[in-house]
């Protein structure tokens, strides 16, 4: 179910010299050693790659989605689980052609889909590989896994290739938004972004398995109720019916980037059978309370799904046993049970 046959942007490489591929249009010159504010220059780097089985059920499916994990991000948040790849920058560079081959080797794998984590700095780049891929015998749908802070420019690009889109919707909250990611924009942007990968990309399931569209992902914040219940009533008015809903409750603190317990994995379902940017006001990020989602926010959250006859989507189990974060300076980032590594930035290809 790809989009092979529609037509691949031409001169990608030049969307480097001037970058503008996020909302922040920082403007840097990657193609001369001068890093975003993702920390990323020209090059492609990636942390980790590997079947992961535990996502939505939809996006999981039978065999597991294909995660590849992108180095840096575009917001940083505060509580970030990946924050080793995302703040820390861990990861290795890698080609084109070898990210193309990283593909073809989830898809020998039984990977799903090829699902793609906080990819927007290295979009060119992405499209080159996919291209390639696809040359080669690709034909898995494409997973675009994001924050939902994407440019229309980028959109643009994306639905050149992407079958999938896995956006957050974090806040419609400018103040909180700012408070955590620097980004009192984020609101704004991801309302128009939802929205359009809804309109570019109609639901196409084969069995339970979703082949496209949209599935919304929103983590509830401990302490910050209020703006959950804004993002369910913005969902419910402008996106049920055209976008799944998936609630997670995974939230944990953490401290300077290292694995401190947090929830498990996804998910029970409701409804459906599982089968030019404003500039931030602040430069860092201020952290939440140093707890997790309690038992009667939870219960609260259902409360407000029921009250918006919000019906088909997907929702974390509340989980009073302990995790641990993914460490991805280990081969296997997760727990054994969730996921197989394919590629390691320390080892490369795992045999």
């Amino acid at each position: 179910m790809s989009k092979s046959r529609r037509t691949f942007p031409q001169n990608l490489q030049t969307h480097y010299d001037c970058c503008n591929l996020c909302p922040r249009r920082c403007g840097a010159d990657r193609t001369r050693g001068r890093r975003g504010f993702c920390g990323q220059g020209q090059a492609l780097r990636l942390a980790w790659a590997g079947i992961h089985c535990g996502e939505e059920p939809p996006v999981t499916a039978q065999k597991g989605s294909g995660t590849v994990f992108f180095t840096g991000c575009t917001l940083k948040c505060s509580f970030c689980q990946n924050h080793q790849i995302s703040h820390e920058g861990l990861g290795a560079e890698v080609s084109t052609d070898t990210l193309a081959m990283i593909f073809l080797d989830l898809q020998k794998q039984g990977a799903e889909n090829i699902n793609l984590v906080t990819a927007t700095p290295f979009i060119p780049s992405i499209i080159d590989s996919v291209r390639l891929a696809q040359k080669r015998g690709l034909s898995v749908p494409i997973l675009w896994n994001t924050s939902g802070y994407e440019s229309g420019e980028s959109l643009e690009l994306l639905d050149s290739f992407v079958d999938i889109y896995l956006p957050d919707l974090k806040t419609l909250d400018p103040v909180l938004s700012d408070r955590l990611f620097a980004a009192p924009d984020y609101p704004e942007v991801a309302r128009i972004a939802l929205i359009r990968m809804t309109e570019s990309t109609e639901a196409v399931f084969e069995g339970d398995k979703l082949q496209r569209g949209v599935m919304v992902r929103h983590l509830v914040l401990p302490g910050e109720l209020e703006s959950t219940k804004e993002v369910l009533q913005w969902y419910r008015e402008n996106l049920y019916g055209r976008a799944l809903l998936s609630l997670m409750f995974q939230y944990t603190p953490v401290s300077h980037g290292q694995p401190v317990p947090a929830h498990p994995r996804p998910s029970a379902s409701f409804g459906r059978e599982s089968g030019g940017a404003t500039p931030s006001s602040s430069n860092t990020p201020i952290p939440l309370s140093n707890r997790r989602v309690k038992r009667n926010e939870y219960d609260l959250v259902f409360k407000w799904l029921e009250e918006l006859k919000i019906e088909e989507g997907f929702v974390q189990e509340f989980a009073s046993d302990e995790a641990w974060l993914p460490d991805f300076s280990r081969l296997n980032p997760f727990a054994a049970d969730l996921s197989r590594a394919v590629w390691h930035y320390h080892e490369g290809f795992v045999e």
